[in-house]
């Protein structure tokens, strides 16, 4: 049956669980995974015998883009624990499972781990020992303190995932558990800012470390929110059109999801212009050089190709009501925007080591090795749990008839 003809239907009670021919599937799709993953880091072995700077180069960005869709999606799923909604409700699962990939992607933090003086200038005894801002900076950019702050990031996000995950698997059983969800949910994300913030000023804004920008951090929380947002939704198109979930996604969940999509969109665009006019109209040399190096060398193609790609566009399409409402529609746009957020990842990295426009095969094969990889785990995780979150009281309402 359609996704249209099932909002004219009450939801049937029952197991959420995937059906048989679903589980089948994402079994499927999860070998497949398993596959690409494999071979993209085949690939990237040979990258490592071949060019073993630029295989880090370009791990750190397809790595950065996968943690961040797991990061944007636990945020999401803390907001919606504070604001409650049917459109988290249906998406609950599909966020959590994603959350549970954090513990997996810690341990593709250790190649970045092993290779800071490939990647960080800070890193390098030579170059701290002749500039005296990387000595000034030393107290804090430092291989030991570097490891132990993300060992710190890791550790609060795989806490808050554990603690969300195990609440929510516990209201399935019929425990009470709403109020200890929000109020994890609320501290949970203080932290998440906080944490996310320094996740940025660590891993990306100290590839430049004589660059600065107090606005940084939250450019990349909010990214990775629409990350998340975007991956989800193609997530949902699949589950919709599968049982059980043909008879929980409606017009109106997608609807919002469009709504949220055009909201991050203009965020991402409000951090992106706030922190470009406060560094032109400062015009101070510590904080320039960023865009310079962006603005020069072919790098200014890209940097118009992601003002169009990544705002212009999604923003005209999302203001359609008719195409929110159209899940296939809004999965085109959703899929566009999460290339616009690798192309915005690569933009952010890449001219800090090239001062011309370069693409190199092994930007293609690390996104899609730790992506093939990630996949697979997410297609397990959401064969594990119900795809509902049976328990929650406002269950009812979310399935509910518009």
């Amino acid at each position: 049956m359609s996704l249209e003809a099932q909002t004219h239907r009450a939801p049937a009670a029952g197991d959420w669980r995937p059906s048989s021919s679903l589980a089948l599937e994402l079994a499927q799709l999860g070998r497949r995974g398993w596959i690409v993953g494999a071979l993209a880091a085949s690939v990237l072995l040979i990258g490592f015998f071949v060019d073993g700077e630029q295989l880090m180069r370009s791990y750190l960005v397809g790595y950065l883009f996968w943690l961040s869709i797991a990061l944007g999606s636990l945020a999401l799923s803390m907001i919606h624990h504070l604001t409650g909604g049917a459109w988290g409700l249906v998406l609950r699962r599909v966020l959590e499972a994603a959350t549970r990939l954090l513990p997996w992607l810690a341990l593709g933090f250790v190649p970045i781990a092993l290779s800071l003086d490939t990647l960080y200038p800070w890193s390098r005894p030579d170059e701290v020992a002749a500039s005296e801002l990387l000595q000034h900076k030393a107290p804090y950019l430092n291989d030991g303190f570097f490891l132990l702050r993300a060992a710190l990031y890791f550790a609060i996000w795989i806490a808050l995932s554990w603690v969300l995950n195990r609440a929510s698997a516990r209201q399935d059983g019929g425990a009470s558990t709403t109020q200890r969800s929000k109020s994890v949910s609320s501290i949970g994300l203080g932290l998440f800012m906080l944490t996310g913030t320094f996740t940025a000023i660590d891993w990306m804004m100290s590839l430049q470390p004589e660059w600065f920008s107090t606005i940084y951090g939250v450019y990349f929380v909010g990214g990775a929110a629409l990350s998340a947002l975007c991956f989800a939704v193609l997530v949902a198109l699949f589950l919709s059109r599968r049982p059980p979930m043909d008879r929980a996604f409606a017009p109106r969940h997608f609807h919002d999801y469009g709504k949220l999509m055009l909201a991050f969109v203009m965020l991402w665009a409000y951090f992106g212009f706030s922190q470009f006019l406060i560094i032109w109209s400062g015009n101070l040399p510590g904080e320039i050089s960023f865009y310079r190096a962006r603005a020069q060398g072919g790098w200014q193609i890209l940097s118009l190709l992601l003002v169009a790609a990544h705002f212009i566009l999604p923003f005209v399409l999302l203001l359609s009501r008719d195409l929110k409402r159209h899940a296939k529609r809004l999965a085109w746009v959703a899929g566009a925007v999460l290339i616009a957020r690798w192309i915005d990842l690569l933009w952010q990295v890449a001219p800090a080591f090239h001062p011309e426009l370069s693409f190199h095969w092994l930007d293609l094969a690390a996104p899609l090795a730790v992506g093939g990889i990630c996949f697979a785990l997410l297609c397990r995780e959401l064969s594990a749990r119900p795809l509902i979150p049976v328990g929650a009281p406002e269950l009812e309402e979310a399935l509910g008839d518009e």
